[in-house]
Order: C-alpha cells, then structure tokens, then sequence
C-alpha cells in the first residue's frame, strides 16, 4: 500500500527557513495561547516594510505589506501573505544576522487585540476579512481581501472614527523607543542617557531594588496654582516600581510583593528598554473601551493565577503602565536630583506609544487642571514641586487632591451595629432607573455617634419586611425600610454592578425627595456565562509533601536526600537568579548516587498546575518538550524531592531562546594538574580584560573551571560560539605546552581542553550552585579570580560548605555575568588589534589565522 504523507505542521516552512544557531528569532511552537492577538513590525530587510500578523489556530497569520497600513480609506496596501509565524514571534525585536532568512532590523511597531467580524474560517475561504484592531497605533475597522494572485491581499482601512487620512503615526517601536533605522544602526539611547546624567552629577552608586522606598503625597481638600508646581492627573490604578535587572524584568507591588508574572505584557516591554538596569516609579492601570480607568478590570487582572488566563487577559484586558518617576538608570542613582530633570530623561527613555507611557503633566496651573479632571469624573490631581528630589515616604513636595463625587440616595434599609451599642452599623442606598428603585450599595463610614443612634430612632418608625428596591442583597442581618429619607454621600465610584466605592456618609437631606435621586449616567452591566475555558479554576494547593528524606545519597560521606533538599532551600537566594525565566534539565538519581540516573528534560505528567512549565520545539524529538522553570524556592525544591542531584541550565531564557546570556569556555583537565587549569583560566581572564570584556568563574563540581562572559542577550549562538572559540584560540596559541583545542581525549597529550561547544541552543550548562553526583557532594561554585591560585581546591566546596561560604562573603562573585553588558564590538576590534601586533612579532604561532576569524566576527 502506498505510504501516506504526514500532513506539514503550521510551523513547518517557518522552521525550515531558519536555524535556531544562527538567528535570534523565536523557535517555541505553542506556548500560551493569546487568542485575539495582533502585531504589527517593521523589518529592515533588503527593503524596509511592514509586517501585519494576526494570531489564529495558535500561530501568526502573516502578510509582509510593503507601504504599511494607512488611516486614509482610500488607500489600498498591498499585503503579501508568507509563512506562518509562532505566537512568540509578536514580542520578536532584534536584528537577524547577515547570511540569515530575512536578515536585517525588526521592531515591534503596534501591537494589541483584533476582533474578527464574522467566521474566519469561512473569510478566509472567500478571501475577505472584516475585523477590528485595537492596538497602540491602529484602532478601528479594517478589511484585508484576496486579489486574483493567491498569496496577494489588499489592506484597506474602513471609513469610521479612526480614520484620519492626514495623520502620520510614529515610527518608532511600543517596546524600545527605536526606530527600525536606529536599531540597525546601532544607535545606543542607554549611553546617551548614561552621558546626560553624569553632566548632571548624579551619584553613581548601586542600590538594590528591595532597598529602594516609595515617596508619598500628602493629602490636600483644596486645588491651587503655583508656578514652581506641575499637575499631574492621578490614575485609580496599583502603585509598581518597574525595573530591569539580571537580564530579567521585575514589577513590584508597593508592598515588595511581585506582580511580574501577573502582568507579562509591561514585563515584556520593560525588558525591552534600552537599559541593562533601571528602575521607574509609577501605576498599572486597565482602561475601559472610553479611555478611561477602570479599577475593576484591574481587579480582574489581579485575581487571575493561572498562566493560561493570565496570556488570555493580557490581550482582552490589556494593562498600561504609567511611568511618573525615573529612579535608577545603569550605574546611577537619580533620586537626589530635581524631579523635573528625572522626568525629562524618562520621557526621552520610554516610546511615545505602547505598553509603557510616561505621565504627562500641566505647569502652574493646577485649579484648571483640577477642573478639568472633576468635569471627566476622574479620580483626582497630583501636585509635585518641580524641583524636588525623590525621598522615602510622605513629603509636603507631593500633594493629592481628590475629586470629590456626591450625590443623594433613598435610604432603603439599614445593617444594626454588631454590638452592644445602638444605632445603625451601615445604611443600604438605592436610586432610581425609569420608574424603578434600584439598589446601589451600602455606607458605612463618617457616622458620629449621635448619627447612628438618631438614624436608629428615625428608621425604626418605617420598617417593612421586603426590600423595597431591586438588585438587594439576600439573607439575614439587613432591616428594611419605607423609602421615605434621602442622603448625600461621597464616593470614589461606581463598580460595573452599579454599586458604590469607597462611599462616606455626609448627612441627610430632608429638603430632597425620593424621586429625585436619579441614577446618574449608569447603565446595568451584562454579565456573560462563563465557561469552562475562560472561568477561574480553583487554586490547586501548593504545600510540598517530602518524602524518603533519610534515603542515603551520598553514602562515603552519609547525606542523605533530605540534605540535599536542606542544601537547596538555603542556597536559593543565590541560586534562583540563574533559573528564573531559563529551561532547566534535571538529572536524577532516585536512590542515591549509587544508583541508576536519568536526564529529564520533558516534565512528567504528575507535576502539579503551580509548577511553571514552558513548551520548548525539540528537532531531536520533532516534538514539543515541556521544560522545567524554576522561579522560585517551592518549584526548586519540588525537583529535589524528585532526587534531582545535578541541574543544567539553557545559556538563554524564555523570553528570549535565541539570544544566550552568557559564552562559556569549559577547561576540561582530563589528566591535566590542577595548577595548569588555573593558569589557563587565569590566561583567558587577562586577555579578556585587555580587550575590555569582564570575565567570570566558577567550578565545574567536578575537576574542571567554567569562564563565563557576560553578552547581555545581544548576539546569536553562533556569534557566542564564535567568540568563545576566538578567545580559546588565542590562550591556546599562547600556552601551547598545557593548552588545546583537541577535543579527543587521547589525543590531548595531558592538556588541559577548552571547550566551547556548549555555546549552543539547547547547550547546558551545570547550573551554579548545583549539587554534583560524585563523591562528598561537591557543587558548581562560583569564585573571585583572586581565588584562583595553585591553592584552589574546587572539592571544598560541598553542600556543607557552600551555604556558609556565600552568608560570609555576602554577595555572589559570579553574579556579574547575569547583569554586565559589555560592548561586544568594541571588544572584538581590541582583539583584531592584539592579534596584529602578536602577527608582527610578539606572538607569530597561529595569530594570522585567529585575526581572519575575528575580522569575520566583527563583519556580523
């Protein structure tokens, strides 16, 4: 019988135009769904265009439009269809290297939810979809129609609100700032800021996040104007510190806890900054379709746990970030200097649309914009002095002034005090819709005493045993009453269910009737049903059930595995930051070291929903894997309890697979002395520090030492690897008697071997401070290169040791290479430079041959 052919999967001719080595483009398949999403980039390839992408099945429908999307409804934009893209490819902004598929700068341009008007499936077969985008950039009606060429489509914009033939939207990308030509030219906004701040004067200091406090207005009734003063509006939002460090993106509550995973798409673009490290000050807030605040949709955002409800809301509940205050930036701390010049860099730091916005504020003027803002029924104004600095906690150089919102209720009912004492605990309220009486909530705050007893009095004389309004809440405890009495009360607002916020009681208005109390702008909600892929799940528990902690492990030196599950919990402060956001590899030995052991890269079936997993295309297996992530210390020692010894790590990270944090040289002794491992180490850091790259060391665990350099995620695998065999063949060259580039064992002639091969996707890396299968229980340590001596013995650092070790040295050593970003082209050029003077006489052996690869580097 004939074969049948296995049908291509959507991926297929995306994967078979790329190679993972060699771009820094997504590979994943299938991750989170973010159903409804849109992207827009633009690409700098052999000619610069747009690309329009738009998520449906789990991949990118893509069209490549050479003019880009117009507002004018007149003006038809051809658009290519290509390949299908992976969803990841939405948050994709680098350059793909020369000699790759579509070489050149991409920047994402828009980005947001697109809103299908009628059946894909069914468009797409006739060749016509009518659909609506709301991004940062494009909004409203669109249509995209097949001509009679197969792959070509026209882009038209539908006549509507958003159409603005005249208009010129920004270049730039929502993510970086940059446009496509500034990021192809490598134009560098860090260095630029980096540069003002220092004419500036401002301090450079290192100060840890956790030690950074919050300033605080103070509280003001009345609005004013003062021309040393600028106003601010204030956003009904949550107060985050928003930063980037390690390579990491981090949002932090105002109480220290982290709001990161809640809110991926301002991590997304916050790791996008063109910054290594920086910290800003402002509010997450979700708007509503009016452009306004909306605090229960933030609330929504807020409850959602699960990753896959929190991808889903990220594109129908996008939240905004609105940046106030820029407090660190690289190596400097800003809070000292005057908040006009602090907000002057920010504003030159964030794009002019996307995720990330930075305030806008009104000078002198602060009755009008006070006015202003109460007209719009916003929540109030902030009053900053412009030339203040920024200190921990309330100071007279912030004010708030709140818009007050009143209006008067029926008193329907009222809740008795749950005490002792007489009177009234709370009031039930209620207006009128039409000619209906509908409840709006209760009060029950700015009583005194004496109003709660009278209130008593004067309501006791009208009780009835129904609530006289719709919507009341059922049960006992609630006493109803004729609606006769009417009441003004202030209120922050109004939730979707038409109940009142934060209300206070201000006094009763006999001079109102009933039916005046009218509800004011308001329009009963409709609640969809909820099912069973958009509702909450319940929370899965998340208490670790230990077990065999008393199983020998290590039996010359008698650990046990409730050692190594003891040694994990109390090295994870230092050890996280090189697993959080990176594929992790487990090798485990269920009993013992003794025992048989196995590599797990794909998580089994049985690991509970609270574990982080992330869905990894595998070529070997031609199959998706399920990676472990460990990010935080319950993932790290769920593993252990698994008999985890050894843990391997990706060189890159989630967010970005294709672009490593690090190169490696691997000095493998096999036979070689330990004293000529250290000079070849020590060789490779000074030649690394002549050419101006910081170098960091650790032990392997084993006999051997690992030498990392810092890339920041700026170049590709191929490119690390490049540069890792380029600094291997120069030390090689140099200390031909001990050092090699032959990888066969046999053939080294007892030298020691500098390994670069696990620069590469999928490569590991043991991870440092992880534990080791061999005998005392060694682990992977980092070092200070001034512990790198012929005194060095890398088996004194056990699981007994270790913890001790870093609580007496207080700060990691190798903790540099998750945080430097050194100037990667600079540094080659120092080498090309180095070479030719070894090429003229210093250092004849194999220079030619070194400086040709490295001119070939810098040309990447």
């Amino acid at each position: 019988m004939p074969s049948r052919r296995k049908a291509p999967a959507p991926l297929d001719a995306y994967r078979a135009k790329r190679s993972a080595e060699r771009t820094p483009e997504p590979f994943r398949g299938s991750a989170l769904r973010r159903p409804g999403l849109f992207v827009v980039q633009r690409h700098a390839a052999r000619r610069t265009h747009y690309d329009l992408r738009l998520e449906w099945q789990g991949v990118l429908k893509s069209w490549a439009v050479p003019k880009g999307p117009s507002l004018d409804p007149a003006a038809k934009r051809l658009a290519v269809e290509v390949e299908d893209h992976p969803v990841e490819y939405a948050d994709f902004e680098g350059i793909i290297p020369e000699g790759n598929y579509g070489a050149g700068a991409v920047t994402v341009w828009d980005q947001g939810r697109w809103i299908p008007l009628g059946d894909v499936a069914e468009g797409w077969a006739k060749g016509k979809l009518l659909f609506e985008l709301r991004g940062h950039k494009l909004r409203g009606l669109w249509t995209l129609f097949r001509t009679r060429q197969a792959k070509q489509w026209l882009l038209v914009k539908k006549p509507d609100g958003f159409a603005d033939p005249g208009r010129r939207l920004p270049e730039a990308s929502i993510f970086s700032g940059l446009t496509v030509e500034e990021l192809r030219d490598g134009v560098d906004r860090a260095a630029e800021i980096e540069e003002a701040l220092a004419r500036l004067g401002a301090p450079r200091r290192r100060v840890a996040f956790d030690q950074v406090g919050l300033m605080h207005p103070v509280s003001r009734e009345r609005p004013f104007s003062d021309p040393a003063w600028w106003f601010e509006l204030k956003y009904d939002g949550f107060r985050l510190l928003a930063g980037r460090e390690g390579g990491r993106a981090v949002l932090r509550y105002r109480r220290g806890s982290e709001a990161t995973a809640t809110f991926p798409e301002i991590a997304q673009a916050v790791a996008h900054l063109p910054a290594a490290r920086l910290l800003l000050d402002g509010e997450v807030v979700v708007l509503d379709e009016a452009g306004r605040p909306d605090f229960q949709r933030l609330q929504q955002r807020f409850r959602l746990a699960r990753p896959a409800d929190i991808a889903r809301a990220s594109v129908e509940l996008p939240a905004l970030y609105f940046a106030f205050d820029l407090l660190l930036f690289g190596p400097f701390d800003l809070r000292s200097l005057p908040l006009a010049e602090r907000h002057r860099l920010l504003a030159r730091l964030l794009p002019p649309a996307g995720p990330l916005r930075c305030v806008e504020h009104l000078e002198a003027d602060g009755e009008r914009f006070y006015r202003e803002v109460q007209r719009l029924g916003l929540e109030g104004i902030v009053g900053k002095r412009a030339t203040s600095p920024y200190r921990a906690g309330r100071s007279s150089y912030w004010v708030r002034i709140r818009v007050e919102r009143t209006e008067d209720f029926v008193i329907v009912g009222y809740a008795p005090l749950r005490s002792r004492r007489e009177g009234i605990g709370a009031l039930h309220l209620a207006a009128y819709r039409d000619d209906q009486l509908v409840y709006c909530g209760r009060v029950g705050s700015g009583f005194g005493e004496a109003d709660r007893r009278a209130l008593a009095e004067m309501l006791a004389e009208a009780r009835r045993e129904v609530p006289p309004c719709a919507g009341a809440p059922a049960g006992a405890g609630s006493r109803w009453v004729e609606p006769r009495l009417v009441c003004e009360v202030r209120f922050k607002e109004r939730t979707r269910e038409g109940f009142l916020r934060q209300p206070v009681f201000l006094r009763l208005r006999p001079d109102k009737e009933p039916g005046a109390c009218r509800l004011r702008g308001f329009a009963a909600p409709t609640v969809a049903a909820a099912s069973p892929e958009t509702s909450p799940s319940p929370p899965q528990s998340r208490e670790l059930a230990f077990s065999n902690l008393d199983k020998v492990f290590w039996p010359d030196a008698g650990y046990t595995k409730g050692d190594l599950v003891a040694y994990y919990q109390a090295i994870a402060p230092w050890m996280l930051p090189y697993l959080r956001d990176r594929p992790v590899v487990l090798v485990r030995y269920p009993d013992g070291i003794g025992g048989k052991s196995f590599f797990q890269k794909d998580a089994p079936a049985f690991a509970p929903s609270w574990m982080r997993t992330e869905g990894i295309w595998s070529e070997d297996s031609r199959r998706e894997l399920r990676y472990f992530v460990l990010d935080d210390p319950r993932s790290l020692l769920y593993v252990a309890n698994l008999g985890a010894i050894a843990l391997h790590v990706w060189s890159s990270r989630i967010g970005s697979l294709e672009r490593p944090d690090w190169c490696v040289v691997d000095l493998d002794p096999r036979g070689a002395p330990l004293s000529h491992v250290v000079r070849v180490a020590r060789e490779l850091h000074a030649l690394c520090r002549r050419i101006g790259l910081p170098s960091f060391v650790k032990t392997s665990g084993a006999s051997g030492l690992h030498v990392l350099v810092p890339l920041a995620a700026q170049c590709t695998y191929e490119q690390a690897r490049t540069l890792a065999r380029l600094l291997a063949r120069v030390v090689a060259d140099r200390l031909p008697d001990i050092a090699t580039l032959v990888r066969a064992i046999r053939e080294r002639a007892g030298k020691v071997y500098l390994d670069c091969a696990q620069n590469g996707y999928g490569r590991l890396l043991v991870a440092p401070f992880s534990v080791r299968p061999l005998s005392g229980a060694p682990v992977s340590m980092p070092l200070r290169w001034g512990e790198v001596t012929a005194q060095l013995d890398p088996a004194r650092f056990t699981i007994r040791s270790a913890p001790a070790r870093l609580r007496r040295l207080g700060l990691d050593p190798l903790r540099g290479v998750l945080e430097q970003r050194p100037d990667l082209l600079a540094a080659l050029k120092r080498l090309h430079a180095l070479l030719e003077e070894d090429e003229r006489g210093r250092r004849p052996r194999g220079s030619a041959r070194a400086r040709a690869r490295v001119e070939r580097a810098t040309k990447k």
